[in-house]
């Protein structure tokens, strides 16, 4: 990895402007992209609550968590927040194949004057405090407890970092951000959605300043994503085929909050079924492969009961179908 090549923000940005939020706010930017700034999504639509938080975690250094059901673009948000002020950032999945020695540096041999030597290799934590750098730590609540304790070390409101190896104590750059994202609030698997996820420490819960929560987007922002992912429905038919869709991702929303199913539609999956339609050109077949395919056997008929609802066209596995023993257009 390149070094950063500002080492301070050298400007300010104003919040109104460039994330429609109604402030007057102005938060510290850098004038010039780095090769770890993230690329600006155009089409992204802002929470302004979460917005918030997340620009507070940039200009006040604090430390932020976005919990939230998965598909609603946790991760998403803060690279996009840093994307328009131009901040480097990283992005590291705590998957259980990450290890304490990723996060902190192990002893490597290299070859130097055609020699083998040993020689210790910081990790990513080290590099990133050393630098103007926001980390963020995707499904904080899938890492493993060895990875999770090197990470206390750095929410410390001095976030000091001792690399044992080297006898060397790391004071964090001024610049130097941290923001996590996960599916729960730490309290583990509750819900039976998320097989992986841990309960945290709720010593280390309370190291994050800010804790807020990212829900699923309003039918008007989720249409504008849909409509900038897929272009082809930016029109009046479009339109009317994109809001049918939101209707049926709701209902499985609604359904799952009620305990009724157990699964749901995220925005990640509605793109995926119009970008389907575009390849089969039928809503159902495009509907089932993307969607209806995930869920569950038995509740399969509620669903293509909500398909039906919004798109009047019955599923093979709707209840009605199976009663009737009738063949649908999609079955000719």
């Amino acid at each position: 990895m390149s070094d950063i090549k500002i080492d301070q923000p050298d400007t300010t940005v104003s919040v109104r402007e460039v994330f429609g939020i109604d402030t007057d706010l102005r938060v510290p930017a850098f004038s010039e992209r780095d090769d770890h700034v993230p690329e600006v999504d155009t089409a992204y639509q802002f929470n302004p609550e979460v917005t918030l938080a997340i620009l507070a975690g940039f200009s006040r250094d604090r430390r932020v968590m976005v919990q939230g059901l998965h598909g609603t673009g946790k991760s998403t948000h803060i690279e996009q927040v840093a994307a328009r002020l131009n901040w480097p950032c990283v992005r590291i999945n705590l998957d259980g194949h990450i290890s304490r020695l990723d996060l902190v540096g192990k002893d490597t041999i290299i070859l130097r004057d055609g020699k083998q030597v040993t020689e210790f290799q910081e990790g990513i934590v080290p590099w990133a405090l050393r630098r103007p750098t926001a980390l963020i730590f995707d499904e904080f609540d899938a890492g493993r407890p060895d990875v999770m304790f090197v990470i206390q070390r750095i929410l410390e409101r001095d976030g000091k970092f001792t690399l044992l190896d080297q006898n060397e104590v790391i004071h964090p750059h001024k610049q130097f951000r941290l923001f996590a994202t996960s599916n729960t609030i730490g309290l583990g698997n509750s819900t039976g959605l998320y097989h992986g996820t841990q309960m945290i420490n709720q010593a280390q819960m309370d190291r994050w300043n800010i804790v807020t929560t990212l829900n699923y987007l309003p039918t008007d922002d989720e249409v504008k994503i849909i409509q900038a992912r897929v272009p082809n429905f930016n029109n009046e038919a479009g339109l009317t085929l994109v809001k049918s869709m939101i209707a049926v991702a709701d209902m499985t929303r609604n359904s799952f909050a009620a305990g009724d199913i157990s699964t749901l539609m995220s925005p990640r999956t509605v793109i995926s079924w119009a970008e389907n339609i575009e390849i089969f050109r039928d809503p159902a077949i495009a509907f089932r492969l993307s969607f209806l395919n995930k869920c569950d056997e038995a509740e399969r008929p509620m669903i293509a009961e909500f398909f039906q609802r919004c798109f009047d066209q019955e599923l093979t596995e709707s209840w009605a179908h199976k009663a009737s023993g009738v063949m649908t257009s999609e079955q000719h």
